[in-house]
């Protein structure tokens, strides 16, 4: 999707991924909960109580976790969590899945400004509302969204990103991480990035936050793994699908979200996806300071863009029309990457070939 928002998975054809009182408790140096109920004898299991849920986190001495706060609302006994670079207002009250979430966050920070030459940092918190089930989740997009929340609510089952906030509810473990690390890319960059990125780049980057693995607290990304993106890429090749690059470049999740085919959706997603990958690890990451300046430029406003697409560029309450991502997609990527074609394109195409080589098709 353009614009402000962008789904993680809308109610289309299956398989399809679009590609959201107050007082301080601080955490650390505390003793084991004495009064906290569960509904399992051997491990935690829903805390309905905010204040057991408090006293369990504290005694989880999270590393990322630096306060811990109820949360007043209307929509469920809930609590707000706050580490060096998120504000996490949430009701999902699960000890072991809320318990990762603080470090799951602040790795995805740390892998944002790794897709950087430099990192960067934050000047304010990002928000993020996490609910533990979709009719909370519907209720806040109806007040949150307004004209919007229509469109929100076909989501199937996913995240959103609007107005600066990342807003999910509990799926799952691994899929609710999952969306969140992707939603989590579009707020890292549209907060902090003086030019919106053009489709392919945003999407390509987000899809890198999908597939994780825990340790010690903190999470490791692995889009070498991501068998669903995989899965997807291998499925456009066996059908002789792909999209030309110049015109996968060039194209917004809109004009393939507008065709209502699966296969043209799951081929500019996991073709963004196999791009971004290509840039920087191709031929032992040859293009990798290329990718670099594009992103940095664009962090910094000194793309080389005529006057009108600098101000869309600039300005985020301009709306993404599909002829400037058309544009500036491709300008972009001939500026930074290169203009031969004829060259990269069967370079891609052999990198697509090769990362989907042991991939099963279920």
């Amino acid at each position: 999707m353009c614009g402000k928002c962008c789904i993680f998975e809308l109610c289309m054809p299956r398989r399809i991924v679009l590609i959201l009182v107050t007082v301080v408790f601080c955490v650390g140096g505390c003793s084991g909960p004495s009064s906290v109920k569960t509904t399992q004898t051997d491990e935690p299991g829903r805390i309905d109580a905010p204040a057991g849920m408090i006293e369990y986190l504290r005694w989880q001495n999270l590393p990322a976790l630096k306060s811990i706060e109820v949360w007043q609302n209307e929509y469920g006994p809930g609590l707000k969590l706050s580490t060096a670079h998120y504000e996490i207002f949430t009701t999902l009250l699960e000890p072991l899945m809320l318990s990762e979430v603080p470090g799951f966050l602040e790795s995805a920070y740390r892998g944002y400004n790794g897709q950087l030459p430099e990192p960067i940092e934050a000047s304010a918190k990002f928000p993020v509302y996490l609910f533990a089930e979709r009719r909370q989740w519907e209720a806040f997009t109806r007040a949150f969204a307004g004209g919007q929340a229509s469109v929100f609510c076909k989501i199937k089952a996913g995240a959103y990103y609007l107005k600066g906030a990342c807003v999910a509810y509990n799926i799952g473990r691994e899929r609710t991480f999952s969306a969140l690390g992707h939603e989590g890319w579009h707020q890292f960059n549209k907060r902090l990035f003086r030019f919106r990125l053009p489709s392919w780049l945003d999407e390509g980057i987000a899809m890198l936050f999908e597939t994780s693995s825990e340790s010690g607290g903190l999470f490791y990304f692995e889009p070498s793994k991501n068998m669903y993106r995989l899965g997807g890429l291998r499925k456009t090749l066996i059908d002789n699908r792909m999209i030309p690059l110049r015109e996968l470049i060039a194209v917004n999740p809109g004009e393939v979200l507008s065709t209502e085919k699966e296969e043209a959706v799951t081929a500019f997603y996991s073709q963004s996806y196999a791009l971004v990958r290509f840039l920087r690890e191709e031929d032992y990451g040859k293009r990798l300071w290329r990718y670099h300046r594009l992103l940095l430029d664009g962090l910094g406003g000194d793309w080389p863009l005529s006057e009108h697409n600098r101000r869309i560029a600039a300005d985020r309450n301009i709306p993404l029309t599909v002829r400037w991502n058309r544009a500036v997609g491709l300008e972009l990527f001939e500026h930074y990457i290169g203009d031969d074609f004829d060259e990269i394109e069967p370079e891609y195409q052999a990198f697509c070939r090769k990362i989907v080589y042991h991939v099963q098709l279920k």
